[in-house]
């Protein structure tokens, strides 16, 4: 008698088979692929920082960009409710904090209510990074700080880059972001970036006072406004509100405050 090579079970028997296979497959994959990828990742964050401050501009080789990154600038940790930097946490307890999970982990982050979630990020994490810039005789030349915010579809991640003095602008990085193509994405274009260099984020009065104008409406004069996007409002919006809310009291505001009060430059 012979057998029924179509039957149910030895169908099942060998759809099981092929999922078993691919999944050993996918997994073996996915493991020998996670240090590339975690040092691709680390890669993509360096020089982003490090166009942030003009450091970099363009392509460069992954080993470039990890040499300049080491020569130049050197991770910190900081308390964003003291403004303080973290003195038992040095560089490479910087390099691997996680960032993006902490803002995820209700014990190392803080909900933001509706008043204080201009930026609609909904929490904040405890502690964050920054990236302190020397040039070549290890003198501060400037201060890396991550910002993300919401736009009109996506949450828009960017490096801001300041001077020593903690207020002037020397560059504005968005690096990801899921903006309309032609529209709210060109927050990424370096025209429109350039324009906040030599910008300020606060008044004498040390009031927030850098503000995004609609297209055509930017005083050119003005060390504080900088021109929207046309027919973005929204992404230009959620620009505003990511300043507003990043150099505030519940972002970088306080460490800020002691940047300006010489906290880096000072002995």
């Amino acid at each position: 008698m012979s057998s029924n090579n179509d039957s149910i079970s030895k169908t099942l028997i060998v759809v099981v088979s092929l999922c078993l296979v691919c999944a050993v497959v996918v997994s073996t994959a996915a493991v020998q692929l996670r240090p590339q990828q975690t040092q691709n990742k680390l890669l993509d964050s360096q020089v982003n920082i490090l166009r942030s401050v003009g450091l970099i501009e363009g392509k460069a080789s992954p080993q470039v960009i990890a040499d300049t990154f080491n020569k130049h600038v050197e991770s910190r940790l900081v308390d964003l409710e003291t403004g303080e930097i973290v003195a038992d946490c040095d560089t490479s307890c910087a390099e691997s904090y996680d960032y993006r999970r902490a803002m995820k982990d209700p014990e190392l982050s803080e909900a933001l209510d509706g008043g204080a979630d201009v930026a609609s990020i909904r929490r904040v994490a405890d502690k964050a990074p920054v990236y302190l810039t020397y040039d070549e005789d290890r003198n501060l030349k400037a201060v890396v700080l991550p910002v993300h915010g919401y736009g009109l579809w996506s949450t828009m991640h960017a490096f801001l880059a300041l001077e020593t003095d903690g207020n002037t602008i020397i560059g504005l990085n968005y690096y990801e972001q899921g903006e309309t193509p032609g529209l709210g994405a060109e927050i990424e274009n370096p025209r429109w970036k350039a324009q906040f260099e030599g910008k300020k984020l606060v008044n004498d009065a040390g009031e927030i006072a850098l503000e995004v104008k609609k297209p055509g409406n930017a005083d050119p004069d003005s060390a504080y406004e900088v021109d929207g996007l046309s027919g973005a409002t929204l992404t230009a919006n959620g620009v505003q509100n990511t300043f507003t809310f990043w150099i505030g009291e519940n972002g970088f505001g306080p460490f800020l405050q002691k940047v300006r009060q010489g906290a880096l430059t000072n002995g």
